[in-house]
């Protein structure tokens, strides 16, 4: 029988290394491990532009739904702004209970604009709309969520995200 899922949940400014650290989670907590990235959902699957109401909100529900039932861990990142996907993290906490690990990457915008430059998409937007899309401490609310700073490296953060499984994990 298959254990119950868990959420992972990494949030934070354009820039600020959250689609990294997903990847590299979801290596490490291996198959059966749901990577759901907001930027995919939402640019390449709809072409749809962000906003309150935006349709990928019902999409990422459903996927979101959809690991729930078929795998052990789903990984959900994205910039997600707290009050556009309010309806997003209230299907979270319906759909996993209290199987919800979430972290808000908490970088200077100095430094998400350095992370840019070094993206293989840095030439598609810069500085001006990453100026326009940032929001300070944009916290869920609903969810707690663990603060990231930027001392703390990708394979640091990994580890800091696995140890807070870890008595999950060891129950696996």
């Amino acid at each position: 029988m298959r254990k119950e899922s868990r959420i992972i949940i990494l949030r934070g400014n354009s820039g600020s290394g959250k689609t990294t650290v997903a990847k590299k989670l979801q290596r490490q907590l291996g198959r059966g491990t749901l990577l759901v990235s907001q930027d995919v959902v939402r640019r390449d699957m709809l072409y749809e532009r962000d906003g309150p109401g935006t349709q990928a909100i019902g999409l990422l529900i459903e996927l979101i739904r959809y690991g729930s039932k078929n795998c052990e861990n789903v990984i959900l990142e994205g910039i997600l702004y707290a009050d556009w996907y309010r309806e997003l993290f209230e299907s979270v906490k319906s759909a996993f209970e209290n199987r919800v690990y979430a972290w808000y990457f908490d970088i200077p915008f100095e430094e998400t604009l350095a992370r840019h430059k070094t993206k293989p998409n840095a030439l598609e937007f810069g500085e001006t709309e990453m100026r326009r899309w940032w929001r300070e401490q944009d916290l869920i609310g609903i969810i707690p969520e663990r603060l990231i700073g930027k001392d703390m490296t990708e394979d640091e953060t990994v580890d800091a995200v696995l140890a807070c499984l870890a008595p999950e994990i060891k129950a696996l």
